[in-house]
């Protein structure tokens, strides 16, 4: 992704948010980035975040042992190209309906912020933009996989692994956003594979899926701890979705196509809060 691409996108929702902000006494506010000004993750004081939990920048040199010092994340995308319902301010040339391959319109964008929010708030996040989806998207967790597999023979090791998706709208899933301090965001749902429906070519290692769906329900939790309705609980579901690398893995959707990339976008602090908490210890 070019990063002048990124920081507009960035400008146009943290100016909306910080719209919002100053109309409410809203805690959602944040500094405004430019290609000449970007913030240094360990210098910039970080945004004021909901639910009465901050995120806080640690100094460049964090104590040694510290629960943030060690915490790593990855962040990656099966669904490389899923979108959101285009608007005015955010429109995309769809490879099909509901994709493209804009990262700064898809599922990457949203990504790539929470990777800066976790970054500025002293986690070491790693956001792999690599597309999965083409040539064929039904292969594409096989892809995923070879990535995760190369990073893990190179002797990387992360605390958690998140594979962020947009979900698909059903009316059974209820609203679609909900309100805090009039900011709309998209809700979210954890989703963890049991592995059990698949069995053979290569399946037969099965995730740790209890150990997997803790750290899911744990930030379940603290999400809806903020704003109630935030996250829509844990799915367990009997695909494996890659989640057998690791005792750490959670496929995070992020709103559905019905949603718009802002609302995704505005999700993401309080998912940033959620994982900070899970960093420093309090929620297991």
């Amino acid at each position: 992704m070019k990063r002048i691409g990124f920081t507009a996108l960035l400008l146009l929702f943290l100016l909306a948010l910080n719209r919002a902000g100053a109309e409410s006494g809203s805690l959602f506010s944040a500094p405004l980035l430019t290609e000449t000004s970007a913030p240094s993750p360990r210098e910039t004081a970080a945004p004021d975040l909901v639910g009465g939990f901050t995120l806080e920048v640690v100094s460049s040199s964090p104590a040694p042992g510290s629960r943030q010092s060690r915490f790593r994340v990855l962040i990656y995308h099966t669904h490389t190209y899923e979108a959101y319902t285009a608007t005015e301010s955010m429109p995309y040339t769809a490879t099909e309906k509901w994709r493209t391959a804009n990262e700064e319109r898809n599922v990457v964008a949203v990504g790539a912020y929470l990777a800066e929010l976790l970054t500025s708030a002293g986690i070491e996040a790693v956001h792999d933009a690599t597309a999965f989806e083409p040539p064929k998207l039904s292969t594409a967790y096989a892809r995923s996989l070879e990535m995760l597999r190369k990073r893990l023979e190179a002797g990387e090791s992360y605390d958690l692994y998140i594979d962020l998706h947009r979900d698909a709208y059903s009316k059974n899933n209820g609203p679609n956003t909900v309100e805090k301090d009039g900011v709309q965001m998209a809700r979210l749902l954890m989703l963890v594979g049991k592995g059990t429906g698949q069995t053979g070519a290569g399946y037969d290692e099965k995730p740790d899926w209890e150990s997997n769906r803790s750290v899911a329900q744990a930030l379940s939790n603290r999400l809806n701890l903020q704003c109630d309705g935030l996250c829509r609980g844990v799915a367990l579901k009997n695909g494996r979705y890659n989640q057998h690398v690791a005792p750490c893995c959670v496929l995070i959707e992020a709103g559905n196509n019905y949603n718009t990339l802002e609302e995704a976008l505005a999700a993401m602090p309080a998912l940033a809060n959620a994982i900070c908490a899970l960093a420093d210890g309090q929620i297991e």
